[in-house]
């Protein structure tokens, strides 16, 4: 079997290979250096083949005309080795599962390469991050990476570009093209059916109750005939519907009373809902932990209990929700405990400001980064609905104590939010007004673009996903 011979990197001399961008000029130089040598040998003077002689002026310009003549030649040559270059391959698809970068670009890097990538992508986002069912592309020229791309979310998306000192990462939006949308529903059940008739997705449903959460108990102040009217943006690619945008406005009937709301971002680029008059919907407490569910058993001094079957004090709202329903904790606070309980099972209790507190009972688990100490927001997720302790079936037992005792949760009116401020209310006001011609049918969908004037300070809201 023939040797091979392997020699170290210090003895081997690199081979220069021009690039097309210094084809050019190598050429060129190599051509009017040609010339030039035989000027210098043959003088000042010469004869072209029919023996007419040349002043030393003539023979410049003739090196000059040889010399432009040689660019062209040159730059022609670039042309016909750009034109041979192999068109760039682009390859979309979605992250299986068990996938990481190093098995999805395996076939066009080397293990040193996929190190190099990742590392450069570490300070914008960490590729161990990636997820199932997320897309990606690889753009590839002569087999080799040349760009790759992954959506890390509905907004933004990681590219990665070979340069030639490495690999750059950049964090980049994506781009949709946005559609306004109105959206008319009339309640018959549920305001999740009410959407679906509408052709919309719960996703639409939950940011309504979201908006509203403050306002209208979706759980137990619905009835049939409620309507409502709203605003959102629709986000597609390539013509696909790719999700919701911004819910800009909408009206609420309930039991006869309407609710609006607006979307408004201030100057501190804080995107937060108001009413007509500019006064926050957000208020201290949700009005429930959790949507789209029914009340099995209200707050009450006497109750026969359904496991121990004796009468006693029921000092708690029941909310009946399938097991593994997330359960939101209603405001912002410090978790003060989290563990079992005989007959509360897993449960979670959370201390606000003003002396309050909640209580989350007979959860099937806690949500991750649920610890006793911990701080939670307004509207997280603590655990999910179970029928751990003494429970009949997968329900919520919700509780909640003021200065030390037992209050009903659906009878407490707690403070709104910051309104919004004076200096900012002709702005405010400006938005409402764009939005009551959309939604009542004074101004055509079509003409709506975020670079509106009185929009234009709304581009940071959350989208529905």
């Amino acid at each position: 079997m023939p040797q091979k011979s392997h020699l170290s990197s210090s003895s081997q001399k690199p081979r220069f290979t021009p690039n097309k961008n210094q084809l050019v000029p190598l050429l060129a130089l190599l051509l009017l250096l040609g010339g030039g040598l035989a000027f210098l040998k043959y003088g000042p003077l010469g004869a072209d083949e029919s023996g007419t002689e040349y002043s030393y002026e003539e023979e410049l310009q003739l090196l000059e005309a040889d010399a432009r003549a040689a660019c062209e030649e040159a730059g022609a040559l670039v042309l016909n080795l750009e034109a041979e270059e192999a068109e760039p391959v682009v390859i979309q698809a979605e992250v299986s599962r068990g996938d990481t970068v190093s098995k999805i670009l395996e076939a066009w890097l080397t293990g040193a390469e996929i190190h190099a990538l990742a590392a450069s992508c570490k300070s914008v986002f960490p590729l161990h991050r990636i997820r199932q069912g997320q897309p990606y592309t690889v753009h590839t020229r002569d087999e080799k990476l040349i760009r790759f791309e992954y959506e890390i979310d509905s907004e933004s998306k990681l590219v990665v570009s070979r340069g030639d000192e490495g690999f750059v990462a950049e964090r980049e939006e994506i781009e949709y093209n946005i559609v306004l949308h109105r959206v008319d529903g009339v309640i018959a059940s549920n305001l999740f059916n009410a959407m679906v008739e509408c052709g919309e997705t719960a996703a639409l449903a939950m940011a309504l109750a979201d908006v509203f959460a403050w306002e209208i108990n979706f759980i137990q102040d619905l009835r049939v005939d409620d309507s409502f009217t709203l605003l959102v943006e629709k986000r597609y690619r390539d013509g696909e519907f790719k999700g919701y945008g911004r819910l800009l406005a909408a009206y609420f009937t309930n039991q006869g009373s309407r609710y609006e709301t607006f979307l408004f971002t201030d100057d501190a680029g804080h995107s937060l809902y108001f009413n007509a008059e500019g006064e926050s919907l957000r208020r201290a407490f949700l009005k429930a932990p959790l949507a789209f569910n029914r009340i099995s058993s209200g707050f009450s001094h006497r109750r026969l209990h359904p496991v121990l079957k004796d009468w006693r004090a029921h000092p708690a709202i029941d909310y009946a929700a399938p097991a593994g329903t997330p359960v939101k904790s209603v405001g912002r606070g410090v978790i003060t405990f989290k563990g079992f309980n005989k007959g509360a099972g897993n449960y979670v209790a959370v201390k606000h400001m003003n002396g309050y507190e909640t209580m989350y009972l007979h959860l099937s688990r806690f949500a991750g980064g649920i610890q006793k100490g911990a701080q939670v927001k307004q509207g997280q997720v603590v655990g999910y609905v179970g029928q751990t302790g003494y429970a009949t079936g997968p329900h919520l037992d919700f509780r909640m104590k003021r200065n030390g005792a037992y209050v009903n949760p659906l009878r407490e009116l707690t403070p709104r939010d910051q309104p919004v401020n004076q200096r900012e209310m002709p702005r405010f006001l400006a938005t409402q007004e764009l939005c009551r011609d959309f939604l009542e049918d004074r101004r055509n969908l079509a003409e709506y673009s975020r670079s509106m004037p009185e929009l234009k300070a709304a581009t940071a809201a959350q989208a529905p996903s």
